[in-house]
């Protein structure tokens, strides 16, 4: 099946989403792991060292400035990816997506220069984060704070982290199985978040206390 706007949202919408065998690769696989990683919004976990960061506002964080840089890093060598599920047909179809306003990027920024951030798509009340990158010490972390909090003020009420890895346990990820993914899924689609409700950059201070308000 040919990669498209309308399917991959679709699939999104079933719990399925697709990886590349590799950069270079044409073939698509499509995935729905029976255990799948998810963030509680409410359970978001800020260590002492993060929250200092975001605290300072030491990067500038902006929302779909740099969709494609974003996605492009995230395969990236220089972001340490020697290998990428992220292939052309996928950077393509999910720039499509940007351009429809369903796809979007969280940037973190040192002066003019990209040095983090990540991208997912958002449908109803879901975030699927799809990869995220970092140049600099804590630049995707701070990324997904305001990914987060951005979130829990705009009517979401899933963040899919597709895999549950040992950095995003530490921030408080969580690993569901399938089933439950389901439900949570559903639910989501009931909802009706609004992502580019907020302005595109916000201070650290009032990300740090939307994360901690409880819904």
């Amino acid at each position: 099946m040919k990669l498209s706007p309308e399917v991959l949202m679709q699939a999104y919408r079933l719990g399925f989403f697709p990886m590349a065998e590799a950069r270079d690769s044409d073939e698509l696989m499509w995935l729905k792991p029976k255990f799948r990683g998810i963030f509680p919004l409410d359970g978001f976990h800020v260590p002492r060292s993060l929250r200092k960061v975001v605290r300072q506002d030491r990067f500038t964080v902006k929302v779909d400035t740099a969709f494609e840089e974003v996605m492009r890093y995230c395969g990236s060598e220089e972001a340490g990816r020697e290998e990428t599920w992220i292939n052309e047909e996928i950077l393509e179809v999910y720039s499509a997506l940007h351009r429809e306003g369903v796809a979007h990027s969280v940037e973190s920024w040192r002066g003019d220069r990209l040095v983090g951030g990540l991208y997912g798509v958002a449908i109803q009340g879901a975030f699927f984060g799809e990869s995220m990158f970092s140049l600099e010490t804590d630049a995707s972390k701070v990324a997904l704070c305001h990914l987060v909090a951005r979130l829990k003020q705009t009517g979401f009420t899933l963040l899919d982290t597709q895999f549950l890895t040992p950095h995003l346990a530490r921030l408080g990820g969580i690993e569901v199985p399938s089933e439950e993914y389901s439900a949570l899924l559903a639910a989501a689609m009931k909802a009706e978040g609004r992502f580019t409700a907020l302005p595109d950059q916000i201070s650290g201070s009032s990300i740090l206390q939307a994360i901690t308000q409880t819904s």
